[in-house]
């Protein structure tokens, strides 16, 4: 199934990119796995909580690929030493992207009492316009088409 581009008006330029970006996140993992917040922690920065009970430091990695976020838990196997009775917790890998808009960095993570916190700074836009010269044409240079059968090789 092939769906209609949202971006398809001759009057919207350069948005293909934006497009692709809500592919990706239309594509990403809707498991729910770890469950996560993500809260608004001033004016200028964002704080991604990730509920990573069972899961130790060396067991999660946090990497920026272009401009996704992607989160990946993995835990050690079990060396099959203990005797479950009942095993409720699922001791199961997972991988959480999130998509970041241009400009956003990350500052840093913390994991603590099963919570991975992701903090990220989010800088304020620089209103920029600029005046775009316009040139006569009569002073540009005029370049001869030479086609097939014009004699001139």
């Amino acid at each position: 199934m092939t769906r209609a581009p949202l971006f398809n008006s001759p009057l919207l330029l350069g948005f293909d990119r934006v497009e692709r970006l809500l592919d990706r996140v239309a594509r990403s993992s809707s498991d729910g796995y770890p469950p996560y917040n993500v809260e608004q922690t001033g004016e200028e920065s964002l704080r991604i909580t990730l509920a990573v009970a069972g899961f130790r430091e060396e067991d999660l990695s946090i990497t920026l690929e272009d401009n996704q976020l992607v989160v990946r838990g993995r835990q050690q196997e079990d060396d099959g030493s203990r005797l479950f009775l009942h095993r409720g917790i699922a001791a199961r890998q997972f991988q959480r992207g999130f998509v970041l808009a241009e400009g956003i960095e990350v500052t840093g993570a913390e994991l603590d009492s099963g919570l991975l916190h992701i903090d990220l700074a989010r800088p304020k836009p620089q209103a920029t316009a600029r005046q775009i010269h316009i040139r006569r044409a009569a002073d540009l240079p005029r370049q001869v088409f030479r086609g097939k059968g014009s004699g001139s090789v």
